[in-house]
């Protein structure tokens, strides 16, 4: 599955990851941002944090720890990470994302 043609003009995020990894895409506002992530290798984030992050997994497998709580989400599902939670993820290549973030400038937009 892939996201809708028209995404395609959002601009992309400027994420430290390299784009052989992960496609972007993104709408921000001064509220929020909401990101397309699409995953073309397996990819894990070491533990973080900030404000509120709220996602659907679209494709793929996503295995997300919350405050050392891992969770495994198949398609269809959502997550709910809560402000200043310590977290980390593990993906696998294939995998698409929609995630919003509390924090509109949480990456910048390409």
């Amino acid at each position: 599955m892939s996201f809708s043609k028209f995404i395609d003009a959002f601009p992309k995020l400027d994420v430290p990851i390299s784009e052989d990894i992960v496609s972007t895409r993104a709408i921000a506002s001064d509220s929020g941002l909401v990101a397309f992530f699409t995953f073309h290798e397996d990819f894990e984030l070491p533990p973080h944090s900030h404000k509120g992050q709220w996602g659907t997994l679209i494709a793929g497998r996503l295995e997300l720890t919350i405050e050392g709580v891992t969770t495994v989400y198949a398609p269809g599902d959502t997550y709910d990470i809560p402000s200043g939670a310590v977290h980390s993820v593990k993906v696998t290549a294939g995998t698409q994302a929609l995630d919003v973030f509390e924090e509109g400038d949480r990456y910048p937009l390409k």
